[in-house]
């Protein structure tokens, strides 16, 4: 050892132990630390790493939250010196019921979709069912909000009107809808949606008009265009051309095409989820195959070198805002022609304030944005099955789903809360724009 710190190379015999120790040192290291530490492991491992574990530690802090607001676990905590047994498993088992109604309310039950399927029934099949069929339904409008703000992120433009483009878009969608009910129904429906996604469109082309001729913040001017559309919506539901016959209250005439049911009448599933999907593989390759992709990131990492390099960053604000907004106009028509035959206030419900942090969950890619839709859908389907089972305050999921939000949104306070070193940087990762931009 003496002559190895002088300097002599090792011989064969000294090189074993020290070669064994290694292999020994690095057998004992972890795959699953390896992934966490961003070192070995499989790339798409390593990028689930920090959102599944700010789901977890959301859920845990939701237990707690669960706990706090249950009468019988905080009566059994007042005794809890007296019987600290009883106080834990009061806990346990009310945050257990809770989050078991709300998977079964999501999902469904294991157990009753397993007999459904070995009685052969199909009603009853059918019915086993339906909590999946309503957590997709939650989750399809979400899908195109957030494709919406993701695509804007990637340009670095931070897209705010998806609520006023997807309102626009279900305009535009009703009128064709309750106007052509002579149309065989598949043109029909063809024009519902292709309406819908010519008026978001044109809802969203108006703020990237704006900051290319003008240098107007698209923040400022799509929340303005939100309130637009709030109160466009509901003058247009006074006017004779929209409103229904014999009603007096603010809502359309019906659309008369919709989207097929998949699973008989009993669900409400039904092919707009195709739609939704489709539309996800469609913005994943003009985002990453395409040249027009290839410019929306070029500008939005630096305007000025795609400038320099032959680019319009002016033109690529429009194409980028018009796209964006036709996606969100697009799930207004889906939306209405599937679950909302009718055009009312208040018809996109917050779908386009989702679609922000729906974005930054999927860190603006289409497949993350896809599977961002379906938790959060999952959650709210699964919400009101834990109120009713459980009592427990349905306010908990919406806590939970912030908590997810701030995880993801923050990845350095879950790295620190589980002392994961931070990956490797593979170059920069522009979502969108400061203010100073």
């Amino acid at each position: 050892m003496a002559d190895i710190k002088q300097g002599r190379p090792p011989t064969e015999e000294e090189e074993e132990p020290r070669a064994s120790g290694e292999e020994t040192a690095g057998a004992s290291r972890s795959f699953a630390s390896d992934v966490l530490e961003g070192g070995a492991g499989p790339s798409w491992l390593r990028a689930l790493s920090i959102p599944v574990l700010a789901i977890l530690t959301a859920l845990v802090l939701g237990a707690l939250l669960i706990v706090f607001t249950d009468s019988t676990s905080l009566h059994a905590w007042a005794s809890f010196f007296r019987d600290p047994i009883g106080a834990l498993s009061a806990s346990w088992t009310a945050v257990r019921e809770a989050y078991q109604a709300l998977f079964t309310g999501a999902l469904g039950s294991p157990s009753e979709i397993a007999g459904a399927i070995g009685s052969g029934d199909l009603h009853r099949i059918t019915l086993s069912l339906n909590p999946l069929s309503e957590t997709v339904i939650a989750s399809t409008p979400l899908i195109f909000a957030g494709l919406s703000v993701a695509l804007g992120f990637r340009a670095g433009l931070f897209n705010i009107g998806a609520e006023g483009q997807i309102n626009v878009g279900a305009i535009a969608a009703a009128s064709v809808g309750f106007s052509f009910a002579g149309l065989p129904g598949p043109l029909h429906l063809t024009l519902i949606v292709g309406a819908g996604f010519l008026g978001g469109a044109l809802w969203g082309g108006i703020p990237g008009y704006l900051k290319a001729k003008t240098g107007a913040h698209e923040v400022i001017t799509t929340i303005m265009m939100n309130y637009i559309s709030y109160y466009l919506v509901d003058y247009l539901l006074l006017s004779s051309f929209f409103q229904r016959p014999g009603r007096t209250d603010p809502i359309s005439k019906p659309v008369t095409a919709f989207f097929p049911h998949l699973l008989g009448q009993d669900l409400r599933l039904n092919a707009g989820i195709f739609v939704a999907l489709l539309m996800a593989i469609v913005t994943a390759w003009l985002l990453n195959r395409s040249t027009v992709g290839f410019q929306f990131k070029a500008v939005g990492a630096n305007p000025d070198a795609a400038r320099t390099a032959g680019m319009s960053p002016g033109r690529t604000f429009v194409w980028a805002m018009a796209l964006s907004g036709a996606l969100a106009g697009l799930g207004g028509a889906v939306q209405l022609a599937s679950v909302s035959p009718s055009l009312t206030p208040g018809f996109s419900s917050g779908y386009g304030f989702d679609a922000i942090a729906l974005a930054l969950l999927g860190k603006a890619k289409p497949s993350g944005v896809v599977a961002a839709a379906f938790l959060l859908g999952a959650l709210r389907a699964g919400a009101r099955s834990m109120q009713a089972a459980t009592s427990t305050p349905i306010d908990i999921v919406t806590v939970i789903e912030a908590l997810v939000i701030v995880f993801v949104a923050a990845p350095a306070v879950v790295r620190g809360i589980y002392r994961i070193k931070a990956q490797r940087a593979e170059g920069p990762q522009v979502l969108t724009k400061g203010w100073g931009a």
